[in-house]
């Protein structure tokens, strides 16, 4: 008897809320900045649910919404309401959310991604505008009992909510969808995108199917991630868990599921066996959204150049390959930092795609190994484009050897000193003087009897050996091409 094995594909779509960067909040005058805010000090009557009082839509976050809408290829509709979305919890101050049912602001349309190489487009349903919730915050008392407060500062901060068709297959092509989407919120400017403060929030429909069937299984929604990491190792767990529970004759439940970052697992919060009834009905206290073109268009022109657009432009502009193009322009802070860094202008010898490529080498190297270990963007490195362009200039004109150079990047990056006065002190500059290499040369060749006779019984490496310990011996100081010749020189001799 044979056992027949049942091969699954995975289908997930994201829900994602973006908060947007405005400066009041949804439908009233309140700061929408609480961030680093005192709990329960920005609000007002309308943020707090209190009866009688009549909310105003905010025109900036619809404006933001189109743009978003643009930006993702969606059409925009020319008509737009809002609704009353009922639902009991704590955090929700009135007992119904303000949000967009069945009239959102962005229909139809798409996202272009990349994922375990290869190209995909992945739909998106709609771009809708609601607002967001108060903070609930869970303690523990000293008696041992869990309690909960709650911050109101963040109720009713305006809040776009972007839903993905299921189109995506893998947690891979999911988290190259989230990191797309993150870097366009971020270029056009209508949200910070920040996931550590909440800005940036994805949930995750996951399901399974028989490979080559269209009928899905139950669906599960994963929530508290809050990573693009976590998204990841969060479906990765959610597709084997489902998995094998078929594989072991159990029945898919669905259910809402938590992520648990420090077991690496997800676990039932809550079951959905039964769609949930939000009793949606038209706001009646806000009048519908009539979206004219000449609205359309004043907000389109608005629209920052996008990380696909860039990224072209560099390749055709700078002539950088596809791997620097697309690591430069993958966040909006690292792209400007490098054109800023361009248009500080280059040595009459040198074209522009070789400095642009000597910027990107930078970047990408030394800077980025240094930012990420420091969890900083860029743009907070205390290393201007200016100094950064100084130190490369002294690298090209032979002023400092590479070797060199990296040290005194990282003097730099932690001192904020500039390369020149690092240089001076230190006693860094490159020694060019054969008769000084000479010297440097014949202490190498006396100290390393075995390199020399490998050298001379066939073995080109030793040379390079020996050369190493030469730029060691001089501290990084000694010219590459001068002690690799004179190197040479003394091996040859008899």
């Amino acid at each position: 008897m044979t056992t027949t094995t049942i091969a699954y594909e995975t289908v997930i779509g994201l829900e994602v809320h973006a908060q947007l960067s405005t400066r009041s909040k949804m439908f009233c005058g309140c700061s929408a900045d609480y961030a680093s805010t005192a709990p329960n000090t920005h609000v007002c009557p309308v943020c707090l649910g209190m009866p009688g009082v009549l909310p105003v839509i905010n025109n900036r976050a619809v404006e933001l919404v189109m743009m978003t809408s643009l930006a993702l290829n969606c059409a925009v509709s020319s008509y737009s309401k809002f609704d009353r979305k009922n639902y009991c919890y704590p955090d929700l101050m009135k007992g119904y959310q303000i949000s967009q049912f069945d009239a959102p602001i962005g229909l139809k349309g798409w996202l272009d991604i990349e994922a375990d190489g290869e190209k995909k487009r992945a739909g998106i349903t709609r771009v809708h505008l609601e607002e967001d919730v108060a903070k609930l915050i869970h303690r523990v008392g000293f008696d041992g009992k869990a309690y909960s407060l709650m911050d109101v500062n963040r109720s009713g901060v305006p809040l776009m909510e972007i839903v993905g068709e299921p189109d995506l297959r893998s947690p891979e092509e999911a988290r190259q969808y989230l990191m797309k989407l993150h870097t366009i919120l971020q270029y056009i400017g209508v949200s910070t995108a920040n996931m550590e403060e909440g800005s940036f929030r994805c949930d995750a429909n996951i399901s399974i199917r028989p490979v080559g069937t269209t009928q899905l299984l139950a669906k599960v929604e994963v929530k508290n991630m809050n990573s693009f990491r976590a998204v990841f190792r969060a479906l990765e767990y959610e597709a084997k868990r489902q998995g094998d529970a078929l594989a072991n004759g159990e029945r898919l439940a669905q259910e809402t599921r938590g992520w648990v970052e420090a077991e690496g697992k997800t676990v039932s919060q809550r079951s959905k066996e039964f769609a949930h009834d939000y009793r949606y009905f038209p706001e009646p206290d806000l009048p519908p959204l009539n979206i004219s073109r000449e609205w359309v268009e004043k907000v389109r022109a608005e629209l920052a150049e996008l990380p696909d657009a860039r990224r072209d432009r560099f390749m055709n502009e700078y002539s950088l390959p596809l791997y620097d193009a697309n690591l430069l322009t993958a966040t909006k802070t690292m792209a400007e930092y490098f054109e800023a860094c361009v248009k500080t202008g280059q040595p009459a010898n040198l074209s522009l795609t070789v400095r642009a490529k000597q910027i990107s080498n930078w970047l990408l190297g030394e800077f980025s190994r240094l930012t990420n270990a420091n969890l900083i963007e860029v743009n907070q490195a205390k290393i201007t484009p200016v100094m950064l362009c100084e130190l490369i200039d002294l690298t090209q004109k032979g002023t400092i050897t590479g070797a060199a150079a990296k040290q005194v990047f990282e003097t730099m990056f932690s001192t904020g000193k500039p390369a020149g006065s690092i240089v001076a002190e230190a006693g860094l500059s490159q020694i060019s003087s054969a008769s000084e290499l000479e010297n440097m040369a014949a202490k190498i060749i006396a100290e390393n009897p075995q390199a020399v006779a490998d050298y001379r019984a066939g073995k080109e490496t030793a040379a390079k050996f020996l050369v190493g310990q030469m730029m060691r011996l001089s501290k990084g100081r000694a010219n590459p091409q001068i002690a690799t010749e004179l190197i040479k020189k003394k091996l040859e001799e008899k």
